[in-house]
């Protein structure tokens, strides 16, 4: 079983979606455990506060190391497992990422929340800074949601049908070709004949042309990366 740990001031993001579709059913089946840890709870002042404001000035208001050192410190997490910090300036996470957190035994994610994170969190706890994208929320926790799905869906036995995730975006490097089903025909646009012939060749042949075809025009990254691999 897989355990995945969320610290975080908002415990609330993560109730209803961590109960619900895939996220939900692999808890209920036992693949998985999820953590969820206010991080108020380790704020030892009569208001729970958890930020200050930064060092050198400037605005905005930072998280404080301790909440953050005596939740992990009560977790107790596997060793050598990996503790992530959500971060608009950490790496892009990807599906690779993905595949690695999900044949572990444990998970740690770190929402941040207001300007930053005092860095010495990132640093003490050896943890990975990883972002969704070039872009910045308001807090980690949208962030943390994304990663703990990407992971879920790829544990064995979350989804009922698991050439439906091997077929998915980044899987083999590439994007996923269109999918499409009934009707055959509507307001005027057709589904592609090739894939109403039953012509199972034909039908693997257009998906892997079509896969590259829109992986050269929207992330010829990612298929530089592919054609090197």
């Amino acid at each position: 079983m897989l355990t995945i740990n969320v610290l975080t001031l908002f415990p609330e993001w993560f109730a209803a979606l961590l109960g619900s579709s895939i996220m939900g059913r692999a808890a209920a089946a036992g693949l998985v455990r999820y953590r969820v840890v206010q991080l108020r709870d380790y704020a030892h002042d009569k208001h729970r506060t958890v930020d200050d404001y930064p060092y050198g000035g400037g605005a905005g208001m930072v998280l404080k190391p301790e909440p953050f050192f005596e939740a992990v410190d009560a977790l107790g997490p596997a060793v050598g497992s990996p503790v992530v910090l959500l971060s608009a300036r950490g790496r892009l996470f990807t599906h690779d990422d993905a595949v690695r957190f999900s044949v572990g035994r444990e998970l740690t994610l770190l929402c941040g929340h207001y300007k930053d994170v005092d860095q010495r969190v990132a640093d003490g706890l050896q943890a990975e800074e990883l972002s969704i994208g070039d872009f910045v929320l308001s807090g980690g926790e949208p962030a943390a949601l994304c990663v703990m799905d990407a992971v879920v869906r790829l544990l064995p036995g979350a989804l009922g049908d698991h050439e439906s995730a091997s077929t998915d975006s980044h899987y083999e490097g590439l994007l996923s070709p269109p999918s499409y089903t009934r009707p055959p025909s509507y307001r005027g646009m057709d589904v592609p004949d090739v894939l109403l012939s039953g012509d199972h060749e034909r039908i693997a042949r257009w998906r892997a042309a079509e896969a590259e075809r829109l992986t050269r025009e929207r992330r010829p990254d990612l298929r530089a990366k592919h054609l090197d691999g």
